[in-house]
């Protein structure tokens, strides 16, 4: 486009509604660029992004900036027609994702202050719900009993009672999935794993945990589950079962075992496999019958939301969830504080006032308990939501409402994963983070998935199948493999009714069986809402005003001989390293199950052989979706630690493209932490085309960078050079506290690293403090995931008791090999760090031998020997530990005591 090139504004420019006053640019307007409004013409002061708004006419300072009639912020000067209408989050995230062209100097508008809505309930007055057609839309569905609804797929499910099993239900997926194969009525066997209820305690989110997993079992899309759960868990089967029973859940109707590893992970393996095949005929027996649409349940979800999300794709899934509801279906909206702005639209149609009242009362919780975390639902939108045009909560909230059409009134409001028992339009209470709203709506009992998106969200669940709705045709076009839906047609003149027909059309069919581009490419993920720290606002001044730890060792009392312990390494990064790995680093929860997928696509090709020993991917739900300050420093330290680690001989950060924690954003912090960033990889699922696509040019940045790379070739080091962190789970006797505290002395007093958590059974045991610090008493010396840069013996911050977050936490200090005593079950291994389990317990050593890689027995005297040893073997890569080796491995970061889903 020339710079003063004249157009009409239907070419470039969208009012949502004809009060506004701010315009939705359809394309890039360069400075200059002269639009016809009219009889009048406007200039375009400076150049003006797809998606970002432009004055229409002259807005006074003071004066409300509008978008459907609905104000989202206030000129703070006078801006005149054309003007780049610009907050200041807005020229923050435009200069962070270095976008090349001149910005305006200083913002124009500030956000509208989010009042809390007032209902008028003396001139409120119930709505009607649209009609029902008078012949209505059938699909061809799983007829289940017990009330529990028809089902749109055929699933035997294998679901975690908490995150210590979900890596013992991915492994027994992969087991399972080429006997699901050979049933061609089953549309598979499929993990749910998740991150809650891991800890030692009672989960504050308890009841929503176990309404969530009550609701996963009786699905209609299960054919059976089998459920596991492993002893002393905070959360068991047996409390979902109680929950379940006393709920009126439909258990009894589905096809289920409950299971509890209590014995080696390989033995529990050949256990669950023996039950899972025997329910494979049965389920796969299962025919599709016609069925009336009274039987479909949508659940009504965006993701990577932009400006032109409330103009194309919101009501496109708007129109067709009310054809759902006018053949007697269901329909579920989410996304509690993805509403707040928009309140008076929401209800401007409702069923009755306590229905109002409700839906207000769960706004006010939301905000209620982010502000117990020092924060507001302005966090909400994401980077990736600002660049495309998203300013505010505000205006994301007036475009995410889109997705209940104007006639459609509100009949119910529901408690997240609450079952929906009527056919009727339904609101649910549930974070914005998607992954976490979309779980709870499948566990209401929704059995089909709308997911709107405008930066192309790649995203389906293991079980409900997605339809994916893009905005826009260049983003369809961008990634036409990854979406079903192209929206962006609405903006090109295809009429609202003729496009809505057609995805009506393919609605139907695809409940009816014909899979999605989600399930074409294999793509699934799970992420229940996660659990929140505070349970009142009375401990937010003192986690905010607490301390930075400094980064300096303790003192130890004395240093044991090393005993002349060398092991054998290669050359790394930062020095001789006990291995080199390549790492791919999701930049968010929505890029993790991709990274995996890359990883071991490279590690079968047998890139890097000779050079490498393995890819790494590191899979997490953090960096959208969730709340800023504390917990967002926590993930950009911890992201840092992993890819400066001594073991990372090649790094590639790998982003969705919609997220906070976008790859802009890390080459910032890595510049401000005085790393080059042009020493690392970079890729975006969405900006690089796809699935298909991203992988070609992960494969061809890895192929460059090891051109480069020496052999691995091993020599021999002492420990000064090692760096060990150090764990014990469950009761520590004395005599394996003393063989830890050698083992400590030995590396710290050779020069060498060793971390141990702030948490846990090692700084309890009197024996082991004494031993090391003498009368000392420990103190914390590095935050959580702060890389060890001295040597010594230090102390990791951890937040919580969940050992996955702890292993999480140590591994980005830098820690090369991991030793654990294990007093009950062995722990879940981490992802590219080995652990090595031993116990000195004889109930562990008798039912679980075979997950242990030592036995301390006899001569406690030598117990530290047989620890260096056992060390020494992994960190010269000459033994692999068990449980590693079984893919009983997980890695989970924390989010502190104040970061909370948004």
């Amino acid at each position: 486009m020339g710079a003063y090139e004249r157009v009409g504004f239907e070419e470039v420019g969208r009012l949502p509604d004809p009060r506004d006053n701010a315009a939705i640019a359809v394309r890039t307007l360069k400075a200059g660029t002269r639009v016809m409004c009219g009889e009048d013409e406007i200039v375009i002061r400076h150049t003006v992004l797809e998606g970002h708004r432009f004055a229409v006419r002259a807005i006074r300072s003071g004066d409300p900036l509008l978008s459907w009639g609905l104000p989202f912020g206030e000129a703070v000067r006078g801006i005149p027609p054309g003007g780049y209408l610009c907050n200041e989050k807005i020229l923050r995230v435009l200069r962070e994702r270095r976008v090349g062209f001149g910005l305006p100097r200083e913002a124009n508008f500030t956000d509208a202050p989010l009042m809390p809505y007032r209902l008028d309930e003396e001139r409120f007055r119930p709505a009607e719900q649209v009609p029902l057609h008078p012949d209505r839309a059938t699909f061809y569905g799983y007829r289940r009993g017990g009330g529990r609804g028809v089902g749109t797929r055929n699933y035997v499910v294998v679901l975690g009672i908490t995150s210590r099993t979900g890596s013992f239900a991915k492994a027994l997926e992969r087991r399972m999935r080429a006997a699901a194969g050979g049933h061609p009525g089953l549309d598979g066997v499929v993990a749910v794993a998740h991150t809650e209820g891991g800890e030692d305690r009672t989960p504050n989110n308890l009841d929503l945990l176990l309404r969530t997993l009550a609701g996963f079992m009786v699905h209609p899309n299960v054919g059976a589950v089998l459920a596991v759960d492993e002893p002393g868990a905070p959360v068991t089967g047996e409390m979902v079962r109680r929950y379940a029973w006393q709920g009126g859940y439909p258990l009894g109707d589905v096809p289920h075992r409950f299971m509890t590893l209590d014995c080696p992970f390989e033995t529990g393996l050949r256990r669950a496999e023996k039950i899972v095949a025997g329910w494979l005929g049965e389920v796969g027996r299962a025919r599709r019958t016609e069925e009336p649409l009274s039987g479909l349940r949508v659940a009504l979800q965006c993701g990577g939301s932009d400006a032109f999300s409330g103009v194309s794709a919101n009501p496109l899934a708007g129109w067709v969830a009310k054809e759902v509801l006018r053949n007697g279906g269901s329909a579920n909206l989410a996304e509690t504080d993805e509403l707040i702005g928009a309140e008076e639209y929401v209800l401007s149609r409702v069923r009755d006032l306590d229905v109002a009242r409700r839906f207000l009362s769960m706004v006010e919780r939301f905000e209620e308990r982010a502000a117990w975390h020092g924060h507001t639902a302005e966090g909400n939108p994401s980077g990736g939501n600002n660049l495309r045009g998203l300013y505010n909560i505000s205006i994301k909230s007036i475009g995410a409402a889109r997705k209940k059409d104007p006639e459609v009134r509100l009949d119910e409001v529901v408690e997240y994963g609450e079952r929906m028992d009527a056919p009727g339009f339904y609101f649910m209470d549930s974070p914005g983070n998607d992954l976490e709203s979309v779980a709870g709506q499948v566990a209401s009992g929704a059995n089909l998935i709308f997911f709107t998106t405008g930066n192309g969200s790649i995203t389906n669940f293991p079980f409900v199948p997605t339809i994916k709705f893009v905005t826009t045709t260049g983003r369809y076009r961008l990634l036409e493999d990854e979406m079903d839906v192209n929206a962006g047609a609405y903006l090109d003149g295809t009429p609202m009714e003729e496009l809505g027909r057609r995805t009506f059309d393919l609605t139907l069919r695809v409940a009816s069986g014909e899979r999605t581009a989600g399930e074409r490419a294999g793509h699934s993920q799970v992420s229940i809402w996660r659990e929140w720290r505070q349970t009142g606002p009375g401990n937010l001044d003192r986690l905010l005003d607490s301390p930075t730890p400094d980064g300096e060792p303790l003192a130890v009392v004395g240093s044991r001989p090393s005993g002349g312990w060398t092991y054998e390494a290669v050359r790394g990064g930062r020095g001789p390293a006990a291995d080199r790995v390549g790492l791919i680093m999701p930049t968010s929860l929505c890029s993790g199950q991709i990274a995996l997928r890359i990883a071991q696509k490279l590690d079968e090709s047998g890139l890097g052989e000779g050079k490498l020993s393995r890819f790494v991917a590191l899979p997490h739900t953090e960096g959208c979706g969730v709340s800023g300050g504390s917990s967002e420093e926590i993930y950009g330290r911890t992201v840092l630690g992993y890819l400066a680690h001594p073991l990372v001989g090649a790094a590639l950060l790998l982003e969705h493209g919609c997220e906070k924690t976008h790859n802009d954003y890390f080459r910032a912090l890595l510049s401000s932490r005085g790393l080059d960033p042009e020493a690392f990889g970079w890729a975006s699922i969405q900006l690089d085309g796809g699935i298909e696509r991203v992988t070609r040019r992960v494969e061809e940045w890895f192929e460059a960078a090891l051109a480069g790379m020496g052999e691995m070739e091993g020599f021999e080091v002492g420990l000064e050079n090692l760096r060990l962190g150090l764990h014990a789970a469950g009761p520590l006797s004395e005599g394996a506290a003393l063989a830890l505290a050698g083992v400590t002395l030995a590396v710290v007093g050779a020069g060498g690293t060793v971390v141990v958590p702030g948490r846990g059974a090692l700084l309890e045991s009197r024996a082991y403090r004494q031993a090391v610090l003498g009368d000392v008493r420990p103190r914390i010396t590095l935050a959580y995931g702060q890389v060890a840069e001295n040597p010594g013996l230090h102390v990791m911050e951890t937040p919580t008791t969940h050992w996955v977050e702890t292993a999480t936490g140590m591994g980005a200090t830098g820690v090369e090999v991991m030793l654990a005593h294990v007093a009950g079950r062995p722990l879940q291994a981490h992802r590219m760090i080995p652990l090595v389990q031993v116990s000195s317990d004889p109930g562990t050593v008798e039912r679980y031998a075979e997950d242990l890689d030592a036995v301390l027995a006899g001569d406690a005297g030598r117990w530290t020997e047989s620890l260096m040893e056992a060390i020494m073997l992994v960190a010269s890569r000459r033994y692999l530990p068990k449980l590693f080796g079984r893919g009983n491995v997980a890695f989970q970061l924390t989010r502190g005591l104040l970061g909370v889903s948004l």
